[in-house]
């Protein structure tokens, strides 16, 4: 086999080696550099991405804090407009309650004042009655007409009774 023989074999090797250096020197000039400039620029490509990656990330915890705060703010601030609500509606209720109270107070005391007044009329309507009506018997017992004098006595004196009466 011609590949073994020693002669063939080290001119064989020697041409390998140098059409591999020649390549390799072709490749070096040639093809090296624009594939580790690609190279390079994908890396660069690639840190920028996740550093821009990496901001945005940070920006959006960020945001998300700030976020969740306002929120909590918005939260607490709700919650004290529904107690402020609670308490002007609570202070509204009892204002309506002392006020409906003070008006039946009012309305209480004004009925309380009108029957009074009505059972004073009563009364002096049923004295004077009663006074007319003594003056009347006393007329039918004594028989003749009384004069002014006799009228003005015998209705006090009807009078007096009927209130010695009516306190008891």
């Amino acid at each position: 086999m011609p590949q073994f023989d020693s002669q063939f074999f080290s001119s064989l090797i020697f041409w390998e080696v140098l059409s591999f250096s020649i390549l390799f020197w072709i490749l070096y000039k040639y093809a090296w550099p624009p594939i580790l400039e690609t190279l390079e620029t994908r890396e660069r490509k690639i840190r920028e991405s996740l550093d821009q990656a990496e901001q945005s990330r940070a920006t959006a915890e960020q945001k998300l804090k700030e976020y969740e705060t306002k929120l909590q703010v918005a939260a607490k601030e709700a919650e004290n407009l529904m107690a402020e609500a609670k308490q002007k509606a609570q202070q509204l209720l009892d204002e309506n309650q002392q006020r409906l109270r003070a008006d039946s107070e009012r309305i209480k005391e004004e009925a309380t004042q009108d029957i009074e007044r009505e059972r004073r009329k009563a009364i002096d309507d049923i004295k004077g009655q009663a006074a007319d009506l003594a003056i009347l018997v006393a007329e039918k017992v004594i028989g003749r007409s009384l004069s002014d004098d006799d009228h003005r006595r015998f209705a006090k004196e009807a009078l007096a009774e009927v209130a010695a009466h009516s306190k008891n």
